[in-house]
């Protein structure tokens, strides 16, 4: 009974959601909050973006100028404005313009944070710049810019975001099929319907861009197309083929044409600016047409017309003045593209451009930048050339190498200066050679120390040997056994020519050369430590025998 009383009983009624008035104050603060929208601008560095982004802003003229020269680039680049009425009584919108420096991966991958594909794309516009002082960039640019705007539309493949990419393509490809030339006024309600009037697009029409974003591709410094320049240093079209009138013409007419069969297939725009600012100022209006897109008419069985623009588009297209070329998405195809100039095949450069999209390798014929560098050959600054690596020799090697080959050569010995002090200047260490005091040079005595007869014959000596050998050099000398004279700092070592001159042969004295020349300096060293230590009137020491010696040769005797 109580499982019938509980199916009998009415189901209580939902609660209310616990944030009711706060839904209800965010849907009239929105209704009544000022529209925001984004352009991103799109290029490689020095292609006139600032100039772009300052004209979509209405900057002044003097602060670009200051902004210009005193500018730093950042990571990503943003700015904004109030878009107002023509009488500037109220404001319309507010308009945010982004920029990036180049299409570096580093920059690009900045934007999903701050535009996020499913609450930007509604209320975003692509402006892709193109520089024409670099015309054989702008298939490879477009190429890049391009791919690079699917992926961002394509966000993180949610549900929510394919609805809100369906939307906007249903918006634009309702915008491309009701494109009309000049004023648009309202229509009557008698005609607000079309019946069996809309036509479908045409061949090679909106191919591409499958989340329907409005794209401007803006060709800037159209105003150097007519220079003719140095070649070295080329700044358009002028200096690619300057002096040649013909190839000239055809040439620019054929680079438009390959844009705006790339255009086509995107349902974008192609204007051609320069610094003069009606050519900005189309761009400007141009730009909040397409942002402020009506939506696309609820599907029916009759063909309604689109919602009024509150900024209409009223400039009219223009194919003829290069400088001033307006192409507006919607308004081209391919008859009219053909009609610029003869011999141009759309349908073929549709194919190369799909080509290019395709993997690597699955066709052997030659894609759209193939054929457009073939068309507008590169002129830009190439690069310096590296030099050549320098590969070093191994140190072991090189010092191998140089070793094997000083050791041929004698006079590549460095030990050569101390073997020969003859033949060495004198002036650095004195004039030591054999021919000033006539003593045994350093390579006698070092050949004597290798066969053993210095450091063996002195090791093998006594005390007293050494002793007994002085007594017949100081005979052998001449000088008398009376003690000389001492100068006022002590008594002078024996001269060393005649001490070395009456010296005996080691076989007589038992002394060899070596200390000889020992003994001499030994001397030279005992007198000017004596001299700085004894008094200038201490006489010095006489021998039992009356002759007189130094200190250190007395001392050593008497011992």
């Amino acid at each position: 009974m109580n499982d019938d009383n509980n199916n009998s009983r009415p189901p209580s009624p939902d609660a209310p959601p616990a944030d009711l008035w706060s839904s209800i104050l965010d849907s009239v603060s929105s209704s009544r909050s000022t529209p925001a929208k984004q352009v991103l601008i799109l290029g490689q560095p020095s292609s006139g973006k600032s100039a772009i982004a300052g004209a979509l802003l209405q900057k002044a003229a003097a602060d670009d100028a200051k902004d210009e020269a005193h500018r730093v680039d950042f990571a990503l680049g943003y700015d904004f404005a109030n878009v107002r009425d023509e009488a500037d009584e109220d404001t319309l919108a507010r308009l945010s313009v982004y920029t990036v420096p180049s299409s570096a991966p580093s920059y690009t991958s900045l934007l999903p944070h701050f535009l996020p594909p499913r609450t930007s794309l509604p209320h975003t516009l692509v402006v892709i710049v193109l520089d024409w002082t670099r015309p054989w960039t702008f298939v490879e640019e477009l190429q890049t810019w391009l791919q690079w705007v699917e992926n961002w539309a394509k966000g993180d493949g949610s549900r929510d975001l394919e609805i809100v990419r369906e939307e906007n393509r249903e918006r634009l490809q309702s915008h491309l099929q009701h494109y009309t030339e000049g004023p648009v006024d309202p229509l009557p309600a008698a005609t607000s319907t079309l019946s069996s009037t809309l036509l479908p697009l045409g061949q090679g029409s909106f191919t591409h861009n499958s989340a329907g974003v409005p794209i401007i591709v803006v060709c800037s410094k159209a105003d150097l197309i007519d220079e003719a320049t140095d070649p070295s240093a080329p700044a358009g079209m002028g200096g690619m083929v300057k002096g040649k009138g013909g190839e000239w013409e055809e040439r620019t007419d054929g680079i438009m044409q390959v844009l705006r069969t790339i255009c086509l297939k995107y349902g974008a725009s192609l204007l051609y600016t320069t610094p003069l600012p009606a050519t900005l100022q189309i761009l400007r209006q141009h730009a909040l047409h397409l942002l402020f897109m009506p939506p696309a008419p609820a599907p029916g069985l009759e063909v309604q017309a689109p919602g009024r623009n509150i900024f209409p588009f009223t400039q009219k297209p223009n194919t003829l003045d290069r400088d001033h070329i307006l192409v507006p998405a919607g308004w081209d195809s391919w008859g009219k593209i053909g009609v610029l100039r003869d011999g141009f095949d759309a349908k073929s450069w549709n194919e190369a451009w799909e080509r290019d999209l395709e993997p690597e390798g699955s066709s052997n014929e030659p894609g759209a930048k193939v054929l457009y560098a073939a068309f507008v050959p590169d002129q830009g600054a190439k690069p310096t050339p590296l030099p050549p690596f320098n590969n070093p020799v191994p140190e072991q090697s090189f010092l191998s190498r140089h070793y094997d080959e000083n050791a041929k050569k004698s006079d590549r010995d460095p030990r050569g200066a101390f073997k020969n002090p003859g033949e060495v200047s004198a002036g650095i260490v004195g004039p030591l050679g054999s021919s000033s005091f006539n003593l045994p040079n350093v390579e006698r005595a070092l050949s004597e120390m290798e066969s053993g007869m210095g450091p063996a014959g002195a090791a093998g000596a006594t005390p007293g040997s050494r002793l007994a050998g002085r007594a017949p050099q100081r005979v052998g000398s001449g000088l008398p056994n009376s003690s000389p004279p001492t100068s006022a700092t002590g008594r002078g070592p024996a001269s060393p020519t005649a001490g070395i001159a009456g010296a005996p042969s080691p076989a007589a004295g038992g002394q060899s050369q070596h200390e000889v020349l020992q003994n001499f300096f030994q001397s030279l060293l005992n007198t000017k430590d004596r001299a700085g230590g004894t008094s200038p009137a201490k006489p010095a020491p006489t021998r039992p025998n009356g002759s007189s010696g130094n200190a250190n040769g007395a001392g050593d005797d008497d011992n």
